[in-house]
């Protein structure tokens, strides 16, 4: 027994090695969609998750609107996706899906109370969608969007965007 936790253990660590080897990254671009992206003018974080979760159903994402929805909600409720600094990157990863998405809501006019760690308003918001069994590649994922959005020019770039592909553009080299 005490071999196998070994084994297991020693596989976790080869697990977050790799998660950040050269050639390993993910980029952040190929999760983007200009379908995904919405310019929003939403009263509530609720609202908000709400509008964006639609824009993933339009778009042919989920499989169940409400449990991925629920999921998101559920999160929520464990500890703010508001990372600070005006982002929040709410999450929910189910049985299912074979591979990830984001979509991008900007709040356009205010912030949204979101409970953030730095209690901030949030208006820049990356919703994550994915398998629940590809737990390296979302964590890769979640690393280099976080990156991303730490560097203040690109934050102001997203606010001031007008279209998807001026969003999505932003991220290229990510």
């Amino acid at each position: 027994m005490v071999l196998a936790i070994l084994a297991r253990i020693n596989h976790q660590i080869l697990d977050l090695k790799n998660l950040f080897k050269k050639g390993r990254d993910v980029a952040i671009s190929n999760y983007l969609d200009e379908r995904l992206v919405l310019f929003l003018d939403a009263d509530t974080r609720d609202a908000a998750l709400s509008a964006l979760v639609d824009c993933l159903e339009k778009a042919g994402k989920l499989q169940n609107k409400e449990e991925f929805y629920q999921a998101i909600l559920q999160r929520e409720k464990i500890v703010s996706t508001g990372i600070g600094i005006g982002v929040a990157i709410p999450h929910a990863k189910l049985t299912g899906f074979k591979d990830f998405f984001i979509a991008v809501g900007v709040q356009k006019k205010r912030g949204l109370d979101w409970n953030a760690l730095d209690g901030s308003q949030v208006r820049l918001i990356f919703m994550i969608g994915g398998p629940e069994n590809k737990q390296t590649e979302y964590l890769k994922i979640l690393s280099h969007l976080t990156m991303a959005v730490k560097d203040e020019e690109r934050r102001k770039k997203l606010l001031k965007a007008t279209t998807a592909h001026d969003v999505i553009h932003l991220f290229a080299d990510c």
